[in-house]
């Protein structure tokens, strides 16, 4: 047990006992598929059993084993109270006195100024929610629906009508992605029940989708942005090499799967056309039976439901598959550049354990503000700030950016800011780049 056994064993009775201590090193060894442990203001808790009811997903908790999880536990949780009750029955110890309260070397200095920055953000109300914001965005989606149908009740189904009542849609199941990742990071009302609820209602009944399956993918994101095999984001299954490491150990394996020297190009054919309407849509049907997860299976059957009584009338059950498929087409679009701009530019490797602050602003970057950037994106142009605080609503990114700025630049974080084509060019420059990596490494090394 090592420095756990400093616990008071063997004293004359009325010694009072001390926890257990423990070193890094000893920690970072409960880091296996069976045994897993992990630290949150130098406590010592053992999640091993406890994981598979983590209501974020096995996976995301799993990441932080063997290591300083209290960044991430602040970030995720925004009743850190009713958390903690679930903490206590897997406490084992402390970290000795001796040993630092962040491991692996962190800078202790910047990893408090961003406590302090939190803390700055939570007295300045950055955490509280409008309601009038949130209810006019939902308002907003329902009546893009409703014109949508209003179309095609007034003028009929021809062409016009139709390519009307398709982009309607398609805006309208754009916008309803952005706000139930809203509701899906808690953002919205204090009391997480009611944003489960409604991001159950926003994903499932207006989008068709799975809260639970966007949980257990997106989290894992936010905790370990850009991390190979951590985050489902950069796990392109050999489809694209990304990053600077990733094409050279493929090249260097002669792995190939696909030609990644034109990844750049076939990124247009297979990249945004068909992420939702095929990759997305089978694997959330597949999720949703494979783990019987019936509530939501009920919810995304209730979207489609409605969806067909609604325009079966003008276009059969046929043409408003095509309808349906149509709109998830344009939607993918819009979904895929918007957010992989963001990060696929950015630094994608192996975990390289790095601070909350620096993790988060390795994978990040942001896009100019205006009024249609905001909307276009669901104010995921503030990607930075997102990422730093997940649970906080989008509507005071701006308010916290210039703080997360000065705070980057007194420790020297990179902070980067681009215009929004800048930002989609990039995403195919990226591509390039790494497949002209790959090809250098496939043929020379």
């Amino acid at each position: 047990m090592g420095m756990g056994g400093q616990n008071g064993e063997g004293c004359s009775s009325g010694c009072v006992k001390s926890d257990p201590r423990y070193t890094w090193e000893e920690i970072q060894k409960h880091n296996t598929r069976t045994d897993k442990w992990l630290v949150i203001d130098r406590k010592i808790y053992n999640i091993s059993q406890w994981l598979k009811r983590h209501p974020g997903g096995i996976r995301v908790i799993s990441h932080f084993a063997g290591e300083d999880a209290s960044e991430a536990f602040q970030a995720f949780h925004p009743d850190l109270n009713f958390v903690r009750k679930f903490l206590k029955p897997l406490y084992v110890g402390e970290l000795a006195e001796n040993e630092p309260s962040q491991d692996r070397g962190k800078n202790i200095e910047q990893v408090e100024d961003f406590k302090k920055l939190r803390k700055t953000a939570e007295d300045m109300g950055l955490f509280n929610a409008s309601p009038v914001f949130f209810g006019l965005y939902l308002l907003h989606i329902l009546v893009l629906e409703a014109i949508a149908w209003a179309t095609l009740n007034y003028f009929g189904n021809g062409w016009i009508p139709t390519i009307m009542t398709i982009l309607l849609l398609a805006v309208s199941q754009a916008q309803a992605g952005w706000l139930q990742h809203d509701f899906g990071h808690l953002s919205v009302f204090k009391k997480s029940i009611w944003n489960h609820i409604a991001h159950k209602f926003v994903i499932g009944h207006l989008k068709g989708a799975s809260a639970n399956w966007w949980n257990h993918r997106h989290f894992q994101h936010h905790a370990k942005p850009n991390i190979f095999s951590k985050d489902p984001d950069v796990n392109m299954v050999h489809i694209f090499v990304l990053g600077d490491t990733q094409p050279v150990e493929y090249g260097k394996k002669k792995i190939k799967f696909l030609p990644y020297n034109h990844q750049h190009q076939y990124f247009f054919l297979i990249g945004p056309p068909l992420l939702i309407p095929v990759y997305f849509t089978v694997q959330i049907m597949k999720t949703m039976i494979t783990r019987k997860d019936w509530v939501d299976l009920a919810w995304s059957l209730s979207y489609y439901t409605r969806f067909f009584i609604t325009f079966v009338p003008y276009y059969g059950v046929f043409g408003s598959i095509l309808l349906l498929t149509i709109v998830r087409f344009i939607e993918s679009h819009w979904f895929v550049w918007v957010t992989q701009m963001n990060h696929i530019p950015m630094n994608i490797d192996h975990e390289k354990y790095r601070d909350w602050l620096s993790s988060q602003l390795a994978a990040t970057c942001n896009i100019e503000q205006s009024f249609f950037n905001d909307w276009f994106s669901g104010h995921l142009n503030f990607q930075i700030e997102h990422h730093l605080f997940p649970t906080m609503p989008r509507h005071n990114y701006y308010k916290i950016a210039p703080y997360v700025r000065s705070l980057c630049k007194k420790y020297n974080v990179l902070y980067e800011e681009k215009g929004l084509w800048k930002a989609f060019e990039d995403i195919v420059v990226s591509l390039r780049k790494s497949g002209d990596l790959w090809l250098d490494a496939y043929l020379h090394k």
